[in-house]
This record gives structure tokens, sequence and C-alpha cells, in this order.
């Protein structure tokens, strides 16, 4: 029997897919053997991929692909276990961040570590990363180009990944990663997907920080996540 989990991510893979082949000019498929070879082709490109960690950020060097490199201190490539069922996707680094080269050290990333202790796990359990990797001047939002540039270094890291779960924090990475400008107050409280993987909306803990009344939110986003997540061990 089809469990509950696998279930939804086929249903969203199904939707995901036919939005795209609809924005393509597709309107069928015929039973030729080119349509069958387009066919039995969907899927393969997760489970074939072999980079790694290491060999993704010794791609990325000492980057300078964006004008962000001529302010930052450090890039923040990303931290945790390489093998991650779970992985936590914020929008970029702050000033801790960039003075200490690692995700989520700072204010925000504290309240993190306890959000990820209250899920029953700790930060060597899980993976996490940023959707650009170079500090903004005076943390403003990424910008459309700089998202773009990085963005490809984070897709990499997820296919290397190849986690079951994405905990998306705040609107900039949960656009990002669902290709959409709705706004993170009605993408979270439900299941996405990216590329087959769940994803899983939330405020950004810098958010809550200044808004500590979303927090009731963030833990009915975790305890959603929660269920799931126990449910396929």
């Amino acid at each position: 029997m089809i469990d509950k989990l696998t279930f939804l991510q086929t249903l969203l893979e199904i939707d995901n897919s036919l939005r795209f082949l609809a924005a393509n000019g597709y309107r069928g498929f015929t039973c030729t053997g080119h349509s069958l070879e387009k066919l039995e082709k969907w899927g393969e490109g997760r489970k074939s991929f072999t980079e790694t960690l290491e060999s993704i950020h010794a791609d990325l060097g000492d980057c300078r692909r964006c004008k962000l490199a001529r302010g930052r201190n450090r890039i923040v490539f990303g931290g945790g276990n390489p093998q991650a069922k779970l992985v936590f996707i914020g929008e970029g680094p702050g000033v801790e961040e960039d003075r200490k080269g690692q995700p989520f050290v700072g204010a925000a990333g504290q309240l993190l570590t306890r959000i990820i202790e209250a899920i029953k796990l700790s930060r060597n359990q899980v993976y996490i990363g940023n959707i650009i990797k170079c500090r903004p001047p005076g943390n403003r939002n990424p910008e459309p180009d700089e998202i773009k540039t990085c963005f490809p270094f984070l897709e990499r890291q997820i296919a290397a990944i190849q986690p079951d779960f994405i905990i998306a924090l705040g609107t900039i990475a949960a656009q990002a990663l669902l290709g959409t400008t709705t706004p993170i107050s009605r993408l979270r409280g439900r299941f996405h997907v990216y590329k087959g993987i769940i994803v899983v909306p939330t405020y950004h803990p810098a958010y809550l920080l200044r808004n500590p009344d979303k927090k009731r939110d963030v833990w009915e986003d975790m305890k959603m996540l929660m269920k799931e997540y126990r449910y396929e061990d």
C-alpha cells in the first residue's frame, strides 16, 4: 500500500509537471516512441546526481560572480549533515555569519537552534544554508540578479544532499525555491514541493524576533512537519 507521504509527493509532482508542460505548449502526449521515451526519463535527474558538497564548494571558490563579493568578509557556504533528511534554507548571511563564515550564528541563529531542538533534532543532524552566500550591504534583501547568480549553487547542494524535507525560512527563500511571488503568509501552513522534495515554508527567525506573536504559527508549521517526518521513519 502506498504511504501518505509518497502519495502526497506524487500528487504534487504530477501537478508541477502538468503545469510546466502546459506553460511550454504541451497539450498531451501521443503513444509514439518519442513521447514514451520522454516519459521514461522523468525523475531520473535526482537519482543520477553524483556531485558532493566538497566539489561544489571547490567550484564556488573565492566567488566573484556578483557584486556582493565587493563588500563581504566571508562566503557562507552552508553547514551541517551532508546526508541530512531535513534542510533549512534561509535568505542570506547577516553580520555574525559574514564574520564567522557559518550560517545562522547570530541572534536569529540562536532562535533557529531552539526551533530545531523543539522538533527533537540537533543542528548536527540537519543541514543549514541560504539562498545567497554573501551578506548584502546593510542586510538589505537580495536583489534578483544576485539570487539568479547564486541560486544554482544551492540547487546543486540540495541535489547532493538529497533531503526528504526542506524548511524554507521566510519570503525570499520560499519564493526562490518554489518559483512564486506569493507571500510567505499565504505559502505557510501547507506542504509544497521542490524537485520531489517536500517544502514547508515558514517565517524567518529574524522576523520572529521582531514579531514574537508569529512564533505560534511557526510551531504549527513544525508540528505539521514532525507528523510527516516521524511518519516516514
